[in-house]
């Protein structure tokens, strides 16, 4: 057998021994619903986000490695037609911007319920922001660890655009924002 052959069949054999999965996904699935100011829904909409490379940076440097733990999430609004990339951060995001026309002093919350089956989400407790402006387009929300109404600093996690195109949301209409993320092997 020649060098190439012998080449041929010990990476063959090592083929045969990789393992037939695809490895772990980490995703998010978002549930937007609206109301008007009497509370009757006016739309609902999910949004399969994307966790962005800081995101997934933070989630493995904090798990794996020496990072800090960031244990509070502030949820906030995309204007219309978000364009969303994996290396948008806080402080630099093309295609999109963040929209603040809402009465909260400041992103609201992401109050988790705790991790179970590999998920974590906020369904016990949605953040809600009330809009203070008539017409005001939204086109998707986002999940970052600082609070500050169209503040650049902190990690953004993940953001993603409503799949059912833009919102135009009127004074004292609201928006409940209920995030879930998994991880599972794939």
């Amino acid at each position: 057998m020649d060098g190439m052959q012998a080449n041929d069949n010990y990476s063959a054999s090592l083929n045969a021994k990789k393992p037939m999965h695809a490895g772990a996904a980490f995703k998010g699935v978002w549930h937007i619903t609206c109301r008007d100011k009497s509370g009757k829904v006016k739309w609902k909409d999910k949004i399969e986000n994307l966790i962005t490379n800081a995101g997934l940076d933070h989630a493995l440097d904090a798990t794996l490695s020496a990072g800090t733990q960031i244990t509070t999430w502030y949820v906030g609004l995309t204007d219309s037609a978000p364009t969303v990339a994996a290396g948008d951060t806080m402080s630099s995001h093309a295609g999109w911007s963040e929209v603040e026309a809402y009465d909260e002093a400041a992103r609201v919350t992401w109050s988790d319920g705790g991790v179970s089956s590999q998920s974590v989400d906020n369904s016990a407790s949605p953040a809600q922001f009330t809009i203070d402006t008539n017409s005001t387009t939204v086109g998707g929300a986002f999940l970052t660890s600082v609070n500050t109404k169209g503040g650049t600093t902190g990690t953004l996690f993940a953001v993603g655009a409503f799949t059912a195109g833009d919102k135009s949301l009127d004074d004292n209409d609201t928006i409940d924002v209920t995030a879930t993320y998994t991880a599972a092997d794939a």
